[in-house]
């Protein structure tokens, strides 16, 4: 019997075509009652980027990926406890911590925020990956 579940299985041939990556990864790991789920970008399951050049729409779809993504493990938006946001410059963190903010109003999850030199790829503004449980 698995110890855990994973969610969206993919390998990184398929999603970065550009890059020599062979890994099996997935989008979300439920393990007991709790929920991890996998930095979100501005990319739609199918791979398209949504915003190219504007940090705010690339959280928009992070945040609509996180939800489908909890809901699929059997969790929710309020039931995030920890959210840590990536920003490849900080002035994009007024904008990013707007959506985020407004998709979780009421929640009050422990958050952390990381300026980081890069993503994954260069249309990447911002990443936003949550832990969130499972309620009994």
């Amino acid at each position: 019997m698995p110890t855990h579940t994973r969610i969206r299985m993919f390998n990184t041939k398929d999603t970065y075509p550009n890059q020599k990556l062979d890994n099996d990864l997935c989008q979300a790991v439920r393990a007991g009652n709790t929920v991890y789920v996998r930095g979100q970008l501005g990319t739609d399951f199918e791979g398209n980027l949504i915003g190219l050049g504007d940090a705010g729409a690339q959280a928009e779809q992070a945040m609509k990926n996180i939800k489908q993504l909890l809901e699929e493990a059997g969790s929710q938006l309020q039931d995030i406890v920890k959210i840590t946001i990536y920003l490849i410059d900080p002035r994009y963190r007024e904008e990013v911590y707007r959506v985020v903010g407004r998709w979780l109003k009421g929640v009050f999850p422990i958050s952390t925020g990381l300026v980081v030199s890069a993503l994954g790829q260069p249309q990447w503004l911002m990443e936003i990956d949550v832990i969130a449980v499972i309620p009994a």
